[in-house]
């Protein structure tokens, strides 16, 4: 009969950021074990556990006894096995080395040739003699980046394991893992449980437990209590909880039995800037802050023990005392950088070093600046506000506050501006310029932080990669791919030219420091990425068909795009497509430079028929492209169709006479240049 087996590691506290990821893991690879054995009857099923204390597995349908197996072992070909009649070396061998007689090999046809081959069937192998290697190979697969060894073991792992338990129905596997042998007794919560759990059967270790133990050993259940617990607690306060699922899963990984608590701290800490509170909160302590309605912090937070008591007290009061200590630092740290001003710290930054090959923090400042100002001229702002937040982006680094949470540079910034004076357009600029920072994050609004921005995304791209620290592979220490992807959704949103962009960042920076090839390989960069930016929400061929003009203008991409999608879906687009490439092919035959038609050499009713409808489709694509007004540009080829058609059904253009041919050619390069006024057409539908 085929039953449920269970597999748990008891553990020290496993490192919390990494257990959800490791329960997985172990879990999915005992599976996979066990089917690779031939061990689960039908469909795979499995349930996996990890708590700060344990990783196990459940898998369902699990046979005592792998099924008998026919086995099919190949050998040589018969056209080298036997020689006059005689059996080769090789056959012999083979005969050998399965444990057969030449006598009870058979021949069979492998797909290719006749090969021999010794067929037999292997009696299925019990469980308890597979299964100590599945989970020894489970361990081995477990993504841990450093292990340990524990008392005088040999043996490694993540934390020390104390116990193990494999169990088949409630029948115990006899194996040994990690020098443990398997049992099926565990250990519940640290000090809501008291002495060993017996586990009566595979089926009942959750609830055994939760009733016994005092652990919910699902992180995805105790997950599910806790953000149910919390949205519970800020309702009753008409608060929001702030905080993202990377606290959720670690605090998640940090306890056995959830008990959500509220607490609370003095207002007074509420003069300190918000974020600075809640990343205390959050970072330090694993706290969850409340916002209020307005998206203000309260001075009430709710906290997850692993404790459940009948009088928590003692536990919030505790906790609040530690967070009480915490803030006191950040409201010390605020106070005291705000006896200077940001433009007193720029000195400072000719003691940071940005890269030994580019200097310092300082003199990146002074290449932001003339960025800056460079880039809001062209976006008719106020240079002057460009150029001086720009100044001023890095002075908050050497301030103590970012100091302690680097993750605040920017919005310190921002924070410490406004009390310095400075404007609220200033001061903005200051706290956005590091957007985006992340896929999907917001980009910087308002043309002085967006300027700020693109100056600093610009020069840390052109600068890192002119000094050989080009991404390769899954390598990307100064994360020049997401500067490309930030920078190109900026400019998706403004009229500039991206390649004189790249080139006022390469002349910002000393003659000779970086390699001049540095423009054209950045541009280049940026547009494969321009590529992997748009194919998620353009097919690859309307996005291949676009930036094959390698637009160096992206405001109006968007719009450029719709229009190819829209003249893809019309009835004359494939035929126009194909007429396109061919007409692409025969000008890479033109013998010298092309130029105008000369219709005193046009000979046939069809190359007049097209050059005639040409003519008229000119100021109409013009006029279109003038408006911006891609689609109609696109859809004006429509008309021109029959003319192409009739074209290359009854005119030869590589004619004897070089001047004919010449003219058509130069008819066809007319067409071509209409053609693709938009996107290289030719590429739809490849």
């Amino acid at each position: 009969m085929t039953q449920t087996l269970l597999i748990e590691l008891l553990t020290e506290e496993l490192p919390p950021k990494a257990l959800n990821n490791l329960g997985n893991h172990f879990a999915a690879s005992v599976a996979e074990g066990l089917e690779k054995a031939h061990l689960i009857d039908g469909e795979v099923k499995f349930t996996a556990y990890a708590s700060p204390r344990r990783l196990a597995v459940q898998v369902e349908n699990v046979k005592p006894v792998q099924a008998d197996q026919q086995i099919v072992k190949k050998g040589p070909a018969v056209a080298n096995a036997v020689k006059d009649g005689a059996p080769t070396k090789a056959l012999e061998g083979f005969a050998r080395g399965a444990g057969a007689k030449i006598e009870d090999l058979k021949v069979i046809h492998d797909g290719k040739q006749d090969v021999y081959a010794y067929e037999y069937t292997q009696t299925g192998k019990p469980l308890g003699g597979l299964l100590e290697d599945i989970i020894n190979q489970a361990v081995k697969k477990l993504p841990i980046p450093k292990v340990m060894r524990w008392g005088s073991s040999t043996f490694t792992f993540v934390r020390p394991v104390h116990s193990l338990i494999v169990l088949h129905g409630d029948e115990i596997v006899n194996v040994s893992v990690l020098g443990l042998q398997s049992s099926n007794k565990t250990l519940g919560h640290r000090f809501l449980s008291s002495g060993e759990i017996v586990i009566a059967n595979a089926d009942s270790y959750a609830e055994q437990l939760t009733n016994e133990g005092k652990v919910v050993a699902s992180f995805a259940e105790r997950k599910t209590e806790i953000q149910t617990a919390l949205n519970q607690q800020a309702g009753r306060l008409k608060a929001t909880v702030a905080a993202d699922d990377a606290l959720l899963d670690e605090v998640t990984a940090l306890v056995e039995w959830p008990v959500v608590l509220e607490a609370g701290f003095e207002e007074d800490f509420l003069n300190v800037p918000q974020e600075c509170l809640i990343l205390t909160m959050q970072q330090n302590q694993k706290y969850f802050p409340l916002l209020d309605q307005n998206g203000k912090l309260m001075n009430r937070f709710l906290l997850v023990s692993n404790l459940q008591t009948d009088d928590p007290s003692h536990i919030i009061q505790g906790n609040e005392r530690v967070l009480r200590a915490r803030l006191s630092d950040a409201e010390f740290f605020y106070k005291q950088d705000q006896k200077a001003t940001l433009e007193s710290r720029l000195p400072k930054l000719a003691n940071v070093v940005y890269h030994n090959k580019i200097g310092s923090q300082a003199e990146r400042i002074e290449r932001l600046q003339t960025l800056a100002a460079h880039i809001a001229k062209a976006l008719g702002s106020d240079a002057a506000a460009a150029e001086r937040a720009a100044r001023l982006a890095k002075a908050d680094l050497v301030t103590e506050m970012v100091g302690e949470f680097p993750e605040l540079q920017g919005t310190m910034g921002k924070y410490y501006a406004r009390l310095d004076g400075e404007t609220e357009e200033i001061a903005a600029a200051i706290e956005q310029h590091y957007q985006p920072r992340f896929a999907g994050d917001n980009l910087p609004e308002g043309k002085t932080a967006t300027a700020v921005a693109l100056a600093d995304k610009l020069e840390t791209l052109v600068g890192i990669w002119g000094i050989g620290l080009i991404p390769t592979g899954d390598k990307d220490p100064y994360a020049l791919r997401r500067s490309a992807l930030g920078i190109l959704r900026m400019l998706m949103q403004y009229d500039l030219d991206t390649a004189e962009l790249v080139q006022t960042a390469f002349a910002a920076f000393p003659q000779g420091l970086l390699n001049e090839k540095t423009p054209a390989e950045v541009a280049e960069f940026m547009q494969a990425r321009l590529a992997v930016l748009l194919q998620n929400d353009y097919p690859q061929d309307i996005v291949a068909a676009v930036l094959a003009k390698q637009p160096s203008r992206l405001h109006n991409l968007a719009d450029k795009l719709n229009a190819v999608a829209a003249f893809k879906a019309l009835p004359e687009a494939a035929a126009l497509a194909a007429a396109n490439k061919r007409v692409q092919n025969l000008l890479k035959k033109a013998d010298a430079g092309l130029g105008k038609v000369a219709e005193n050499l046009l000979q046939q009713d069809e190359e007049h028929a097209l050059f005639a409808a040409s003519q008229a489709l000119q100021p109409k694509i013009e006029a279109a492209l003038a408006n911006n007004d891609f689609q109609t540009a696109l859809s004006e080829l429509a008309a021109i169709k029959p003319q192409v058609d009739a074209f290359f059904d009854g005119v030869m253009v590589m004619a004897e006479d070089p001047a004919v041919k010449q003219n058509r050619l130069n008819l066809l390069n007319q067409l071509a240049q209409q053609m693709n006024a938009v996107a290289d057409i030719a590429l739809l539908g490849e």
